[in-house]
């Protein structure tokens, strides 16, 4: 009844958001003169912040078409890689590019958005690395024949793609995990380090991820908290509807995890919303496009799986089976302990109200075995959750340090650009920024 409720309304709006579009241009037209006054100027832009608004959305493309290396255009294509029934492993080619850069595994978070969420991730990455990402799909268009996919199939899919990365006698590669996913990612890596899978990566980099929810709890880390596991799976599970590929499977539907995240920060969406309504009666196209563009990737949904979702509140955000070290994966216990040779950087952002300060560090505090100088932090200030992975203090502050700090590993790989030598050298001004 949910999900069929939500298909109505989704219905309904996609037609007003039409007719909102038509009657924005209307007022805009040259050829009418109510376009020059400023009630068609207003009139014009509350529909088109409306139109935007309730408008349907799909899976938006990446759009990364080229890069710059070494000051020259270099076209990039996506290539699958490897394709799965929840999720492909997908490539970014930099065609003509040199062999010698480093690959960068990019594990995207499965929660509620696409994998696009980080294109501003990919393309920062771009230049310095042979970049691949994980390409999650969404769970209300796989059918119920190609089976179920819960947390321990998600470090499952990580370790094969690993290894389709790391043929024998290739070099180990390096892997970003961003918020969610740093959870199944870091379990991976203690089970690959257990029997020394040689496709272990070298470098894993932790960005604002729940590794341990008891440190500093968040809105988020309370809400999972203060109710059981029963209520979760009662109310907020749905079964996808007759229009979809994969019509009775159980799902945590995408627009609740939307309506959840948009309801924390409330104001500032609305915010944003008369802002851009503003920008619009300005004539400030570009600052009204800026905010657009944000919100056509951020309300993209896509559902996942309830036995993934369940999983997770039940081992990450109730009974903290990592942290503890009782996360048991097909009946081998995950232990952080065995992590003796992948060197390991923890990124949070002093802002962060999704993964609080001290969450992710805990991977490095559980590592306990692997040696001090393998271990890094930057805490990065006046930074939240979004603007660790996107936008410019991600571009000119973080991802730099991210560059030199996979580098280091691989020595042998050039760094293309102006201030990126001497990995790990000179950082003092990436404030918080610690090496052990």
């Amino acid at each position: 009844m949910l999900y069929s409720a939500y298909e109505m309304q989704r219905g309904w709006l996609a037609g007003a958001s039409a007719a909102a579009r038509l009657g924005s241009d209307w007022w805009a037209n040259p050829a009418n003169p109510f376009a020059y006054t400023s009630i068609g100027e207003v009139a014009s832009a509350a529909l088109d912040v409306f139109s935007h608004a309730s408008a349907p959305r799909g899976k938006p493309g990446f759009g990364l078409h080229s890069t710059i290396i070494d000051g020259k255009q270099t076209p990039v294509r996506e290539v699958v890689v490897d394709r799965k029934p929840f999720g492909q492993l997908k490539r970014f080619e930099r065609i003509g590019a040199g062999e010698d850069d480093p690959k960068l595994l990019i594990v995207a978070p499965m929660s509620g958005h696409y994998a696009t969420l980080l294109r501003g991730t990919v393309e920062r990455m771009l230049p310095n690395h042979d970049v691949y990402i994980t390409d999650w799909r969404d769970a209300k268009l796989v059918p119920l024949a190609e089976g179920q996919f819960d947390f321990h199939d998600y470090v499952d899919y990580v370790i094969n793609w690993l290894e389709v990365l790391t043929p024998e006698g290739s070099p180990r590669v390096n892997m970003l995990a961003v918020c969610q996913p740093s959870v199944p990612v870091y379990a991976a890596i203690c089970l690959m380090s257990a029997t020394k899978n040689p496709a272990r990566p070298t470098t894993v980099t932790l960005m604002g991820g729940p590794v341990d929810t008891r440190e500093a709890p968040t809105a988020v880390n309370s809400l999972a908290m203060e109710r059981p596991y029963a209520w979760f799976e009662h109310n907020v599970i749905a079964t996808v509807p007759l229009q979809y590929p994969g019509v009775g499977r159980k799902v945590y539907p995408g627009f609740l995890q939307l309506a959840g995240f948009m309801s924390m920060n409330l104001g500032n969406h609305m915010m944003s919303h008369w802002d851009m309504f503003k920008h619009l009666i300005d004539g400030d196209g570009s600052s009204a496009e800026a905010t657009k563009s944000f919100y056509e990737e951020y309300r993209s949904i896509c559902d996942m799986t309830a036995e993934f979702y369940l999983q997770t509140i039940d081992i990450v955000f109730q009974r903290h089976l990592v942290p503890k070290g009782e996360l048991v994966h097909r009946g081998v216990l995950v232990d952080p302990g065995a992590i003796t040779d992948i060197a390991l950087y923890a990124i949070e952002g002093e802002r962060d109200d999704i993964s609080g300060l001290g969450q992710t560090r805990s991977a490095l505090k559980l590592a306990v075995n692997l040696p001090d100088d393998m271990k890094h932090y930057f805490m990065v200030p006046s930074v939240g959750h979004y603007g660790i992975f996107n936008g410019s203090k991600w571009r000119n502050i973080i991802a730099p340090t991210v560059e030199r700090f996979t580098h280091a590993m691989t020595p042998d790989a050039p760094l293309h650009g102006e201030g990126l030598h001497d990995p790990l050298v000179d950082m003092e001004p990436c404030e918080g920024l610690e090496f052990a």
